[in-house]
């Protein structure tokens, strides 16, 4: 099909357009006017028990303790996992991101952190998320450390580093809706080619079709 069949055929079917891009206009009212999301964030650091050798907890620093955080994420990333999550009241969109590269005073993937984040309309809501997730993480630790009967002196413990705090979301209207406007014009130009062969190859076989009165003699037959 040339660039003059196309043409010709958007001018035929010039109605299908219109109407694709009236649903394109309807489509990016949300978008300019879009609901208030927040997001809220936490981060959680996995802290080695304090020994009688080595009173300051900082310096005894263990890499088993990444692994251990990583496991428990893995843990509630998995189906079983979400299920428990979603049964302790945690709904929409959750991340759970280790964070392992150490600061000035946590050196580098031996004390491990945990950012979690959830978004939700309200930012009570996202920071109640973010609570019970910090929860189910904690109790998992813990029972993991029940299973292998570790006394209460030297236990590893879950403390939060920086608590849930719920901001807006704020995204790019301008990229959302031009994103909107090519979907919608691809949509509209793609319709109105389809349609346009449609009703072509419909018209063809309507003329194709033989004329009963042919037959006889040009005098329709009754039934």
């Amino acid at each position: 099909m040339s660039p003059r069949d196309v043409a010709e055929a958007l001018l035929r079917r010039w109605y299908v357009l219109l109407f694709a891009l009236l649903l394109t206009a309807a489509a990016a009212y949300p978008v300019m006017r879009p609901t208030p999301q927040y997001l809220s964030s936490a981060v959680v650091v996995l802290k080695p028990p304090v020994t009688g050798n080595q009173p300051n907890q900082l310096t005894n620093l263990q890499p088993p303790l990444a692994a251990l955080s990583y496991g428990v994420i893995q843990q509630l990333e998995s189906p079983a996992g979400r299920k428990e999550l979603d049964s302790a009241g945690v709904r929409g969109t959750y991340q759970l991101i280790p964070r392992n590269s150490g600061t000035s005073a946590t050196p580098r993937y031996l004390i491990p952190s945990l950012q979690v984040q959830a978004r939700g309309a309200d930012p009570v809501e996202a920071d109640r998320a973010v609570r019970r997730i910090i929860e189910v993480y904690s109790g998992h630790v813990a029972d993991m450390q029940d299973a292998q009967r570790i006394s209460a002196g030297s236990r590893i413990s879950a403390s939060v580093l920086v608590a849930p705090s719920a901001a807006q979301v704020q995204g790019t209207r301008s990229r959302a809706l031009a994103g909107t406007a090519l979907l919608g014009v691809s949509a509209a130009i793609l319709g109105a080619l389809w349609f346009d062969q449609f009703a072509l190859r419909r018209g063809n076989r309507k003329d194709s079709a033989p004329d009963p009165r042919r037959h006889t003699g040009g005098i329709p037959v009754a039934g």
